[in-house]
């Protein structure tokens, strides 16, 4: 009787262990195709620790029934150690934050460099960007543009931006910060418990899975970048109870992390590399940065569509645009973009006709774009 309590206790550190194991990045967790497990043990997380601290005090009576009660009383703490760590310091939710207000600032009052790296989202006639630097540590950031509730994401580890709209069958929906897998931070939504990847939108397990969140339209750029093209935008400011946790010098944005998880690969197509990822239809192409630093514009097409991807002076902020024909051909000039029958500025609009149609471009680091699009063409300088 007196073996239940080890085992219980025993069991029960290492379940709590495991229960966090498969979905924060420790050694090995994010190379396995353990998403199911990792969510059965968390779906059916009180059965297991019911029943392993039924064990435990079933045998504590004999356990503590004997002179050295040193043993007994030490694996007691070090299970309760486990225990609370693995559940209140360890998990992803209590470690990224929610901003707790919402600040924004027009360019008058804002005193974040033109340099700061953020993404921007723009609706109607109201812009606003995010620096990047900030939601880095925030993961989530809830808000609304023009009225539109808006989430917007990012993950260090791959490097993603995605900006969705926060609904789950045609209702408001409310998410957690639950993890990652395969390097990607991972969403839970409170209405059925479903996990969401952050790179992609989509529901990978639990009652809803194979459902996307809308993405919305978005662009990185920088915040110079952003006031020039949206003179009325705003910009979010530093939540002061999370300045300790920020990016404050932008070494991220910048390349010059220096961790193994968020660092990056200055030469091309390694794990760390920066790659544009473009999605049309039912292809995908992962563009390499440092070609798009060289060529600062790319010519080519993609599922039959004449493409467009470009980048801007400051070589931090870019564009991709549907061309009007596949023989149709742009040089930039002053982050101008100007073809044979028109001029358009870097968000793709003309003084004189129709718009150039965006399409949303992706940077991230390659080892993400090939995991998440693992049909990705590549392209090829021509």
């Amino acid at each position: 009787m007196r073996s239940l309590f080890y085992i219980g206790l025993i069991g029960l550190s290492l379940f709590e262990i495991l229960n966090v194991y498969f979905i924060m990045p420790m050694p090995g967790s994010q190379q396995m195709d353990s998403i199911d497990l990792a969510y059965f043990l968390y779906s059916y997380r009180w059965y297991f620790r019911i029943a392993f601290l039924l064990l435990a005090l079933t045998g504590s009576f004999r356990a503590f029934q004997t002179r050295k009660k040193l043993m007994p009383g030490l694996v007691l703490v070090v299970a309760m150690t486990v225990t609370y760590m693995f559940n209140f310091r360890m998990t992803a939710d209590h470690m990224f934050l929610q901003p707790g207000t919402l600040t924004f600032l027009p360019r008058t009052e804002n005193t974040l460099s033109d340099s700061t790296l953020v993404i921007a989202v723009q609706h109607n006639n109201e812009a606003k960007a995010y620096p990047v630097r900030y939601i880095v540590y925030h993961h989530q950031v809830r808000d609304t543009v023009a009225g539109k509730p808006i989430m917007v994401t990012y993950c260090s580890v791959c490097r993603t931006s995605r900006i969705f709209e926060p609904m789950v069958n045609n209702k408001p929906e409310v998410f957690r910060l639950v993890g990652m897998d395969h390097f990607n931070a991972m969403f839970e939504d409170l209405t059925t418990r479903s996990w969401w990847r952050q790179a992609t939108g989509e529901a990978v397990t639990g009652p809803l899975k194979g459902q996307l969140l809308p993405e919305i339209e978005s662009q990185q750029l920088t915040l110079g970048k952003f006031f020039f093209l949206y003179p009325f935008g705003k910009v979010m400011q530093a939540e002061t109870a999370s300045i300790p946790k920020y990016d404050t010098l932008g070494k991220f944005e910048q390349g010059k992390s220096k961790s193994k998880l968020t660092g990056t690969d200055s030469l091309s197509w390694n794990d760390k590399s920066w790659v544009i990822g473009l999605k049309i239809g039912n292809q995908s192409k992962a563009y390499d940065w440092n070609e798009l630093k060289h060529a600062k514009l790319i010519h080519d097409s993609l599922d039959t569509v004449p493409v467009l991807l470009v980048l801007a002076s400051d070589r931090q902020s870019f564009a991709a645009f549907r061309r009007n024909a596949p023989d149709e051909r742009f040089v930039i000039r002053n982050d101008s973009l100007i073809s044979d029958t028109n001029r358009y500025d870097f968000a793709g609009r003309s003084i004189v006709g129709a718009p150039l149609q965006a399409i949303t471009a992706y940077q991230e680091f390659w080892h993400s774009w090939r995991t998440f699009h693992p049909e990705t063409l590549i392209y090829q300088l021509q």
